[in-house]
Parts: structure tokens; C-alpha cells; sequence
């Protein structure tokens, strides 16, 4: 410091011009425990010996203890604005931590509390369609099967009545030949009778009625031309049921066929409709994938800078406790050394201390 600057160069001005005495009286040697006062006895007996004042020594002491307090004023100015400076940056760290931390909480919940349910929902969801369209081409197969299984059976019963009505209608050919009964016409039409009903008996559901008819019709003498007749109407009659039958399964086979149709629509309208289903639950899994991947790095990121802000704050908080016991020691030594120069100014300004040192030199 400028203080023991000065000391040291008024002593080794001394130890060249002068050669003091030694002091032994109680005074001096209390004076000679203080740095300061031992170097103002020295200075002031320089002066005064060489017929000089203090006034110089007291405006430099008083120069000095200014430019220390100066000094010592523009450390605490630095000091206070670099403590401004550091609780904004603690404020802004605290802040921007806090900030992560939230980032942080806000991320994960979000991934635990919404990405991840909704990720399971929608897996389930495309689960349940994929069931859905395999039920619904099962039952499309199945009712295509069945569909095929009664139309097959409306053909088979189509031609069963078609060849119903055939015998029938050979039946009513033969019996219409008949028209003056002889024994040659009743044995050939009862052979032709029994052979429509040998070959027709065995290949359809009406057998039996055709049966009894050709077996009645045969048991005839064709004696009484009115019992022809009779058999005719019958036969005319049955033929009627025959066609009305026909007619009925043709319509039911037509309606059948119309539901069918209408069901094949619905069911294929139901598969196109899962199948865009499953189109948007898979973009919705995507989109979801990619929000979850994005939102873990966000998080990741997030935790990289708070750890970066904490050690951020940590140095800035080492740095500043560096800084303030450099500061503390600062002001400690400044604060010494202007004490000291008041002490050293009051022991001047006093007229004892003159008139002892002049004493001692012998003015």
C-alpha cells in the first residue's frame, strides 16, 4: 500500500542522513510500539532539527487517509453493484430452474398421464377393429355359404317340382286318350302309368302323392268314363299346387337373394368402414409415437439444462464468496490503514507531541 511505500522510503532517507540516539525514557518507548508513531517521532525529529514544521507531514497524512477513503469507497461501490450483479444472476438461475422444473414435471406427466394411456387406447382400439373386420368376413364367408347352400337347394327343389309337374302333366296326356274305354286302351294306359310311376318315385318330395294318384288311376277299370274325369280334375288340381309352388320358391328364392345382396352390401360397407378406422387409429398411434418421442427428448433436454443452471448458480455462488472474502479483507486492510493514518494525524496535531520531540532534539 501507498502508506508502507512512503514509510519505507522517509526511513531510508533517515538511516542515510541521520544517526539517531537512542531513546530510553518511558515516553518514546511506548510510541516505538506503534509503526506509525515510532516513523512520525522519526520524521518529526528530522523536521524539527532541521528547522522545519509538521505542516507538510499533517496535509500529507490527510492526502493519504482522503485517497484511502477514496479508494476504499470505489470497493464498495464495485463491491455493491457486483452484489446486484450476482442476485440477478441467482434470481435469473433460480428462476430459469425453477422453469426446468416445471418443464420437467409438466413433460412427464404428460407422458405417464396422457401419451402412454392414450397410446394403450388406441392399441386396444385397433386391436377391436381387427377383430371386428375378421368377424365380419366370417360372417360374410358364412352367409356366402349358406346363401350358395339354399340356392343349390332352390334349384333342387325347382327341378323336383318341375318334374312333378311333368308327370303330371304325362299323367293327364294319357288319361286324355282314353275316350272310348276298350281293354287295349286301359291296359296301355295303366302300363304307361305304372312306368311314370316306377321312374318318378325315387327322385323328388311329391312321390308320394304322385304315387297315390298313379296307383288310383291304375287300380281303374276306366269303365265309367265320369271316374276319368274325376282323375283329370285331380290331376289338373295338383298340377295348379305344382305351379303355385314353383311360382313360390321362385319368389322366395328372388327375396332371399335380394336380402343377400343387401346383406353383402351392409356387411362390405361395415369392412370399408373399419378398414378407414384402422387408417386413422394407425395415424393417431404414429402421431402419438412421434409426441412421445419428441416430449422424452424435450424432457432429456430440459434436464440437461438444469443441470447446466445449476452448476451455473453454484459457480456464481463459489465466485461471489470468493469475491466477498476478498472483499472483507479489502475493506479490513483499508479500514486499518485509515485508522492507523487518523491515529497517526491526531498524535501529530497534538502540541505535546511537538514540544516533546523538540525537547528531545534539543530546540
Amino acid at each position: 500500500m501507498r502508506t508502507g511505500l512512503l514509510i519505507c522510503l522517509i526511513l531510508g532517507v533517515l538511516s542515510v542522513e541521520l544517526n539517531m540516539e537512542r531513546h530510553s525514557e518511558e515516553v518514546l518507548a511506548k510510541l516505538k510500539e506503534s509503526k506509525w508513531a515510532s516513523f512520525i517521532v522519526d520524521f518529526a525529529e528530522v523536521e524539527l532539527g532541521s528547522g522545519g514544521a509538521l505542516t507538510e507531514l499533517v496535509e500529507a497524512i490527510n492526502q493519504l487517509i482522503d485517497q484511502l477513503e477514496e479508494e476504499l469507497d470505489d470497493i464498495h461501490q464495485a463491491y455493491s453493484k457486483r452484489t446486484d450483479e450476482h442476485n440477478r444472476d441467482v434470481t435469473r438461475y433460480e428462476q430459469e430452474i425453477q422453469d426446468a422444473d416445471r418443464d420437467i414435471f409438466n413433460g412427464e406427466d404428460f407422458i405417464d398421464n396422457v401419451l402412454i394411456p392414450q397410446k394403450q387406447r388406441f392399441q386396444d382400439a385397433l386391436a377391436q377393429l381387427k377383430t371386428n373386420i375378421e368377424e365380419n368376413r366370417r360372417i360374410l364367408d358364412s352367409e356366402t355359404v349358406n346363401r350358395k347352400k339354399q340356392h343349390e337347394q332352390f334349384l333342387s327343389n325347382i327341378a323336383e317340382i318341375n318334374e312333378a309337374i311333368g308327370a303330371v302333366d304325362e299323367s293327364l296326356g294319357l288319361l286324355s286318350q282314353i275316350t272310348n274305354p276298350s281293354l287295349v286302351q286301359f291296359k296301355r294306359v295303366q302300363t304307361n302309368l305304372g312306368r311314370i310311376q316306377t321312374s318318378f318315385q325315387n327322385h323328388s318330395s311329391f312321390a308320394p302323392i304322385i304315387k297315390a294318384l298313379l296307383e288310383l288311376a291304375t287300380e281303374q277299370n276306366f269303365a265309367d268314363q265320369g271316374s276319368v274325369q274325376q282323375l283329370v280334375k285331380i290331376f289338373n288340381e295338383l298340377r295348379v299346387q305344382f305351379v303355385d309352388t314353383l311360382n313360390q320358391e321362385t319368389a322366395d328364392e328372388s327375396a332371399a337373394e335380394t336380402k343377400f345382396a343387401e346383406r353383402v352390401a351392409q356387411l362390405e360397407k361395415e369392412f370399408a368402414e373399419f378398414q378407414r378406422a384402422v387408417l386413422i387409429k394407425n395415424s393417431e398411434i404414429a402421431a402419438n409415437e412421434q409426441k412421445l418421442g419428441e416430449t422424452i427428448v424435450y424432457v432429456g433436454q430440459r434436464k440437461d439444462d438444469r443441470a447446466t443452471l445449476q452448476a451455473q448458480l453454484q459457480a456464481e455462488n463459489d465466485n461471489y464468496a470468493s469475491e466477498t472474502d476478498l472483499y472483507n479483507r479489502t475493506v479490513t486492510e483499508y479500514n486499518k490503514e485509515i485508522e492507523i493514518s487518523k491515529q497517526a494525524l491526531g498524535l501529530l496535531t497534538q502540541p505535546s507531541f511537538e514540544q516533546y520531540v523538540k525537547s528531545k532534539v534539543g530546540i
